[in-house]
């Protein structure tokens, strides 16, 4: 039986630890990134004149000094990610007031400049969430150029190291921030399909600073988007992850029912994304659906005239 895009797949759920869910609502408002200051020029010392002849006997002119070089402006330092006592106190007495898959700070499309365009963003979840690799998924997507967004958790990194160097060297793909240890992100200990949440401030900033601090060490730069294990939030934890300088990607379709969906039903919902949708999926479930459903689903809607991006590529 074909499953809507937007039908929760409940059933599926306990037995899929890398499960997202699958329901969503319109995109709350991307804020604009203030426009980084330009350092004022430096003025350059100018050269000094040449001196007076001096009566009766000429003199020679003296010559005249090079000129000064400006000092070099430093560029700007990167922001510090805020440390785990900053958080707490922070957030001390903080009280989430929403808890989900939709919440304040949650990207569930793409902006309406990139609304043609589908994002596709595959999780590879790590640790019981399974640590496998869907090479044949990979190769699809680059048989036919197709970008992605890869949400790698840290487990997943320690056990797949060769792979992981060779997907972040293709510019094709976006490595993305997956978590520390899979947790539903919650200032509470909320937890989803089974899976226990985060359970304090301090406990949000560890799942994220983790492997925030992993992958900019092997990528030179930090990711800019995030992902929690199950793809839950609440309000207070979405705020964290905006501190930590992380944004969050929900999405608008789950296309294999977190690893569980066979082929045929992939490739309908793949089918059925509508532009601007931000369509999650997993690579990490060799032996799943999501691979051949992918492979069955992309010519079709190439041939269609559908566009893809990667998640940095739409939110400029």
């Amino acid at each position: 039986m074909s499953l809507s895009r937007r039908t929760l797949l409940v059933a599926a759920a306990g037995t899929a630890l890398a499960a997202c869910a699958p329901t969503t609502r319109p995109a709350p408002p991307v804020p604009t990134a203030a426009p980084r200051p330009t350092p004022a020029s430096v003025p350059t010392a100018g050269s000094v004149p040449a001196a007076a002849p001096v009566a009766p006997t000429p003199t020679p002119t003296a010559a005249p000094t090079p000129e000064s070089p400006a000092p070099e402006v430093p560029a700007p330092a990167p922001a510090a990610v805020p440390t785990r006592a900053f958080v707490t106190a922070r957030y001390a007495d903080a009280v989430p007031e929403a808890w989900g898959l939709d919440v304040p700070g949650v990207l569930t499309a793409l902006p309406r400049a990139a609304a043609p365009a589908i994002a596709l963003t595959f999780d590879a979840c790590g640790g019981p969430g399974g640590s496998g690799y869907d090479a044949a998924l990979v190769d699809t997507l680059r048989t036919h150029g197709v970008p992605a967004t890869l949400f790698l958790n840290a487990r997943w990194i320690d056990a797949n190291p060769d792979t992981f160097e060779n997907l972040a060297a293709d510019p094709l793909f976006e490595i993305a921030n997956h978590g520390t240890a899979h947790r539903p992100l919650s200032v509470t200990g909320r937890s989803a399909y089974g899976i226990a949440g985060t359970r304090d401030p301090g406990e949000v900033h560890d799942e994220i600073a983790g492997n925030l601090a992993k992958l900019t060490a092997l990528l030179g730069r930090p990711p800019a988007f995030f992902r929690s294990g199950t793809a839950h939030y609440d309000d207070v934890a979405t705020r964290i992850a905006a501190d930590l300088g992380q944004r969050i990607a929900g999405f608008g379709t789950n296309a294999d029912g977190g690893a569980t969906l066979p082929a045929a039903q992939v490739r309908r919902e793949l089918l059925d994304a509508a532009p601007g949708d931000i369509v999650i999926a997993h690579m990490n479930h060799p032996a799943g659906g999501t691979a051949p459903g992918l492979a069955a689903a992309l010519p079709t809607l190439l041939a269609a005239g559908r566009t893809f991006t990667r998640l940095s590529d739409a939110f400029r």
